[in-house]
């Protein structure tokens, strides 16, 4: 079933939450608006995959989008979790190759669709947009070097004490985005190694688990120590 809307109201929220588009006057944002439409998934429905013909800009308007890629044996990991102003599907705008990750909602997700040929000339017209798309390029690639150094050089119990202390909030509580499963492909590790590491920093003193999504640091200092 066909779910793209081209609602007023959603496509306006859409292109104003993105920060690659804030510095845009209103003439350049309505140009934008005009080429965007909206559409809705179910919580675990794909919004794209891998090998299909991209040459469009997801922009999420509500919701959350688990970005995978599928190894040569099969295993799934997880590249990164977006939320509302993120945006996905760019690499596609600049090489003509297919899709190579996967987008899938985390929960019901409504996505504004740029048409990637439009977005291309508008970009031509307004520089401004095209080096917002390259900071955020620039800053995901940084991400990505210092996951693959994690991988590489880090200990499975440094990798998760530096992930537990990126996500923590100010009351230094983990809410999980991602199931636990998810959070160990994300770190390079077994679901059965993350929740063993798990129950080994509570028994330690330096977390409390509380529930499947939940995670209470209650000792900074001996989970920076790790890293």
């Amino acid at each position: 079933m066909d779910r793209s809307c081209n609602c007023e109201k959603s496509r306006q929220s859409c292109v104003h939450l993105v920060p690659i588009f804030n510095a845009l006057n209103s003439q350049e944002i309505t140009e934008i608006e005009n080429i965007t439409y909206s559409r809705t998934y179910a919580k675990g429905e794909m919004i794209y995959m891998a090998g299909e013909k991209g040459e469009k800009l997801f922009v999420i308007h509500r919701g959350k989008v688990k970005i995978t890629r599928i190894s040569e044996s099969g295993r799934e990991q997880v590249v990164r979790v977006l939320g509302p102003g993120d945006f996905m599907g760019e690499l596609s705008l600049f090489v003509h190759v297919p899709l190579t990750d996967n987008a899938q909602a985390l929960e019901d997700t409504e996505v504004c669709v740029l048409d990637g040929q439009s977005l291309k000339q508008l970009m031509m017209k307004y520089p401004a947009i095209a080096l917002k798309i390259l900071e955020e390029l620039s800053m995901r690639l940084e991400k990505a070097e210092r996951l693959i150094e994690d991988l590489t050089t880090r200990s499975v119990e440094a990798r998760i004490a530096r992930a537990l202390l990126e996500l923590a909030t100010h009351n230094d509580e983990v809410v999980l985005e991602l199931s636990k499963g998810d959070l160990a492909s994300h770190t390079g590790m077994s679901p059965e190694t993350l929740s063993r590491k798990l129950s080994y920093f509570q028994k330690m003193g330096w977390i409390k688990l509380e529930g499947r999504r939940k995670i209470v640091i209650l000792d900074k200092e001996s989970l920076a120590s790790l890293i």
